[in-house]
Parts: C-alpha cells; sequence; structure tokens
C-alpha cells in the first residue's frame, strides 16, 4: 500500500469510520495539535535518550496515551467504543505531578521557559499542550468530546512544566525570574 491516496488533494480526510471532513474542521484542528503534541514528546525523549534517563519511559506512556486520544477525536462520529482516556489516566498524571513538584523548590514567581537542552523542549511541548488543551475545547462546542480528554490535557501541561523544571534542577540550572521592567532593554 502506498503511503499517498490522493484522497485529501481536495481539503478533506478521513474519520474512523469513513466519514470525510475539511482538514480545517475543529475536530481535526484538535487531534492535529494532540498528535504535534506527542511528536515534540517523540524529540524530548530522544533527548533524554542520549542521556539514559528515567523520565523517557513516563514520556513514552504519555504519548501512547496521546494516540489514544488521537483515535478517540478521530472516531467520534463512529462510536463510543473506541479506545478512550479514563479518570485514571488522570489520576496517574496527578501523582506524577505530586512526585516531581515533590523534589522541587517551591516557586512563588514566574520564571523564563528555558534552561538544559531537554527541559527548553518541554517547555515548547507544554506550550503545544495548552494549544491542543484550546482545541479541543473549541471541538467540544460541536462534537460529543469528553470531559476526561480537556482535564487530561489540562494536567498534562502541568506535568510538562515540573518535567521541565525537574530535568533544570538536576542540572543545577538556575530558573530565571521574570523580569517585567527588563533594564536590558536598548
Amino acid at each position: 500500500m502506498k503511503i499517498y491516496t490522493r484522497q485529501g488533494d481536495q481539503g478533506q480526510t478521513g474519520l474512523i469510520g469513513g466519514k470525510r471532513i475539511a482538514k480545517t474542521d475543529s475536530l481535526i484542528e484538535a487531534y492535529g495539535a494532540v498528535d504535534e503534541l506527542s511528536a515534540s514528546l517523540g524529540v524530548v525523549r530522544s533527548a533524554l535518550d542520549e542521556q539514559g534517563h528515567r523520565m523517557t519511559a513516563d514520556l513514552e506512556n504519555i504519548q501512547h496515551h496521546l494516540h489514544t486520544l488521537c483515535a478517540e477525536l478521530a472516531g467520534l462520529q463512529v462510536s463510543r467504543e473506541n479506545p478512550r482516556l479514563e479518570e485514571r489516566h488522570i489520576q496517574w498524571l496527578e501523582k506524577q505531578c505530586d512526585a516531581f513538584q515533590s523534589e522541587l523548590p517551591e516557586l512563588t514567581y514566574f520564571i523564563l521557559p528555558g534552561g538544559i537542552r531537554p527541559a527548553s523542549l518541554l517547555h515548547q511541548s507544554r506550550t503545544i499542550c495548552r494549544r491542543a488543551e484550546r482545541r479541543i475545547f473549541q471541538a467540544a462546542n460541536q462534537y460529543p468530546v469528553s470531559e476526561i480528554d480537556g482535564k487530561y490535557v489540562n494536567r498534562l501541561s502541568d506535568l510538562l512544566y515540573l518535567m521541565a523544571r525537574y530535568l533544570n534542577d538536576e542540572a543545577d540550572y538556575r530558573e530565571i525570574r521574570t523580569d517585567y521592567d527588563s533594564g536590558n532593554i536598548g
């Protein structure tokens, strides 16, 4: 089977079950953003694999969750029997958040995204996650999107933030406090 089908050349794409909708539809935007998020986490995972970091297993697990979310969104018009995220997935994220936060110094101010390369990539993934969240809630205005889906990506963005901070802390990188009136301008 060839990778190209030519079926999308007119701006339509297929959902699970065969229904075709516009590539600009809010549902396609939602699962496209989730797919982009998964790909960005793959880049982070690659950077961490080079170091043999224990966080790679968590990121792979998250990518599996995101694949399930994409399948769920792509199959909304077919059946609610598709793979689905469940409350247990959110509980896992919250458990991970608690674990990482317990190992970090308390933060009482905003920081600039950045730091070591994998942490910077996680900050970038966090912003993609926020976009995916907005797209999911936008699609929910038009489609029967599960409430769990929005909750999942909301918690995930929190976890990605904590993971970035954790990597920077582990590397003794000093987070940069946001300066709203920087004297460094021209």
